[in-house]
């Protein structure tokens, strides 16, 4: 009988060994789920269905915001993977959760409905701007390429108001998004009740990513730090809060 339970034992193991072997092959390579590959500049955009060049474009866009990353790095090669009929985003979608996108290591991962011509990725009703939201998850990329995994999420439990308020800082470069006191304005004049705060084109940024990429747009832009400054900074996110608050109403 002991015999018998090792024997299955090993078994079990060998088989959960190799699925997850699988899953990271899978993972590592999505070219395995899509039917087609299309390579432009550093991005190689994985997609089912023929793809619309117009999506180059909003690449190239995404590329122009990177370049105001200090963690930006011309030769770090990025797999952009299309929702338009591959298993793979169902997959991470799984593994990691529904999401508009998502970014890792070299990664970018779209899982709500893409409207390229419109420029608009689509969830639950909820539009955010397509060129944004891959610049936002090109910047996770960036943030794990030059901080390396032990020092990135999740394994650093870096706070999500660094980690996330600052790929939505990056991202959030339309002129209407420039001005830190109208940010502001426009997050005290949204219901406190919504989950979402709407920009003037009909997309939106969810609340608590809002209120993060304010935080840092008030250290970069007005206490002049760097983002290395910001992660070796001790400050808690209330004071830090209180502080640009305090700098908002001397203001108005």
């Amino acid at each position: 009988m002991k015999k018998q339970i090792k024997k299955w034992t090993l078994r079990l193991t060998v088989s959960g060994l190799l699925i997850t072997i699988l899953l990271l092959l899978i993972i590592l390579k999505p070219v395995l789920t899509y039917a087609g590959k299309t390579t432009h500049s550093n991005y190689s955009v994985f997609h089912h269905q023929p793809l619309d060049p117009t999506l180059l474009s909003h690449l190239d866009n995404a590329t122009e915001h990177l370049k105001t990353s200090e963690f930006y790095n011309p030769n770090l090669h990025l797999d952009i993977c299309l929702n338009d009929g591959s298993s793979y985003p169902d997959l991470m979608k799984t593994l990691r959760g529904p999401a508009f996108a998502w970014g890792f290591y070299n990664k970018v991962i779209l899982q709500g409905t893409t409207n390229v011509p419109e420029n608009i990725v689509e969830l639950h009703g909820y539009r955010w701007n397509l060129t944004q939201l891959l610049t936002h998850e090109m910047t996770h990329c960036l943030q794990f390429d030059y901080l390396g995994l032990r020092k990135s999420n999740p394994i650093a439990a870096i706070p999500d108001w660094k980690w996330e308020g600052y790929a939505e800082y990056i991202s959030r470069q339309n002129p209407n998004q420039k001005n830190l006191s109208k940010n502001i304005d426009r997050l005290i004049a949204t219901d406190e009740t919504l989950w979402e705060v709407k920009f003037e084109d009909g997309t939106i940024s969810p609340r608590e990513y809002y209120n993060y990429w304010t935080l840092v747009q008030y250290c970069m832009d007005i206490k002049k730090m760097s983002y290395l400054q910001i992660l070796d900074d001790t400050t808690s996110e209330q004071l830090v809060r209180n502080q640009m608050m305090h700098w908002y109403y001397q203001r108005n």
